[in-house]
């Protein structure tokens, strides 16, 4: 299902103005305001400016009273933060902004950036595996790495000891990426600190995250999309059975990456994973040269701000012919009860939960929006929906 906010559909176009990115920052930092509500808020209402006014209202209509957008202190405050890190903001249709997130269903609007925008450019492949990797296992992580860089190839990692570490150390010379869990200005796990400084000296340090926020649980899930949503491919080096590296090939294969994986020896419990991707269907690979020949062709370069050009569609100021009408507060109490009654803890895709309610996206978008705002439903990456429990 296309939705009508997906800037891979209908990009917006980034601020141009100081005053507009402190607008998209407070906006996106605003309490239960997520990826997928930030895009159509900001297209129902033109600019972020506008939304923050609007947000009240449609909270108070959710049934929330007294909510209120993030304080412009707030962010003016994250703003100073990233300046004294020498981070960047990069937004989502910015000519810096990194095109291979387009792609993927919750592309960030805003990123913080630390080191050489500039390898953002190159065509790139992550590299993932245990944190607890082998010796061999990191011996492999390093020739890898240090191949794929020498053949023109940008490393993507998370930067967690084992495996990221190796690939990145591996390819410092030639510029590597670092998706960070936390905020980029925060060096996880501490080990790895003179590591990050000197990824930023050729490449780069990368995070969605609020400047000064630590690394949580929960973030490590959605800072793996990154990797792979960054990434042409995916080698996995040992993984557990349930390890974040076999999250993020599974996200990998979701956003039609290529999941490239080496076997490892089926009695050691850290390449249970890669052996099980293997007995799946993922390519196997034992060198580089294995990898770049199994690398799809490069999709011709995008540049952002023309592809918004291009397919953005101002949000009339009248409804069309044929919009919704305005629901009743007895009918829009009914809709919100039957997509509640629809959902668990179990995430379920938007666009079959649109099915089954058999209805219109454009009929159900403002009520999930209103759902999200009043905390009863949680959005996941992959345009994935869950009920949050009435006890959480």
């Amino acid at each position: 299902m296309a939705v009508d906010t997906h800037p891979s559909t209908h990009p917006p176009l980034p601020p141009t103005t100081e005053d507009e990115r402190l607008s998209w920052l407070r906006l996106l930092r605003s309490r239960r305001v997520g990826i997928v509500t930030f895009y159509r808020l900001l297209t129902e209402h033109q600019s972020a400016r506008a939304a923050l006014v609007a947000l009240p209202d449609i909270a108070r209509a959710a049934g929330v009273s007294g909510y209120q957008p993030c304080p412009e202190a707030v962010a003016l405050a994250e703003l100073r933060a990233a300046a004294q890190a020498g981070a960047r903001m990069i937004c989502v249709g910015a000519p810096d902004y990194p095109v291979d997130l387009l792609d993927i269903d919750d592309p960030p609007p805003i990123l913080w950036a630390i080191g050489d925008l500039g390898v953002l450019a190159r065509p790139k492949i992550g590299i993932v595996g245990a944190r607890n990797a082998s010796s061999l296992g990191t011996r492999m992580a390093r020739a890898m790495a240090t191949d794929l860089a020498e053949s023109g190839l940008v490393i993507v990692s998370g930067l967690a000891r084992g495996i990221d570490a190796a690939a990145h150390h591996a390819s410092l010379a030639s510029g590597t990426i670092a998706m960070m869990a936390g905020g980029v200005d925060m060096l996880y796990p501490a080990e790895n600190a003179d590591l990050a400084s000197k990824i930023i000296q050729t490449g780069l340090r990368l995070s969605e995250q609020p400047m000064g926020m630590q690394p949580q649980a929960r973030h490590f899930p959605r800072r793996n999309r990154l990797v792979s949503g960054l990434s042409r491919a995916v080698v996995v080096i040992e993984a557990a059975a349930r390890s974040g590296s076999l999250i993020t090939a599974r996200t990998a294969l979701d956003q039609g990456r290529e999941v490239l994986v080496v076997p490892g020896h089926p009695m050691d419990a850290r390449s249970a994973g890669c052996n099980m991707l293997i007995r799946d269907g993922a390519r196997l690979v034992r060198n580089a040269a294995d990898v770049i020949e199994a690398l799809p062709p490069q999709a011709a370069t995008r540049d952002p701000v023309q592809t918004a050009l291009a397919l953005d569609t101002p949000v009339p100021s009248a409804p069309p012919p044929g919009a919704p009408r305005k629901r009743s507060l007895r009918e829009t109490a009914a809709l919100h009860s039957e997509i509640l009654n629809r959902l668990g803890p179990t995430p379920l895709a938007e666009d079959q939960l649109i099915r089954d309610l058999g209805e219109e996206p454009r009929r159900i978008a403002p009520a999930l929006v209103d759902l999200e705002l009043s905390g009863q439903i949680l959005r996941q990456s992959g345009g994935l929906i869950s009920r949050v429990p009435s006890n959480a």
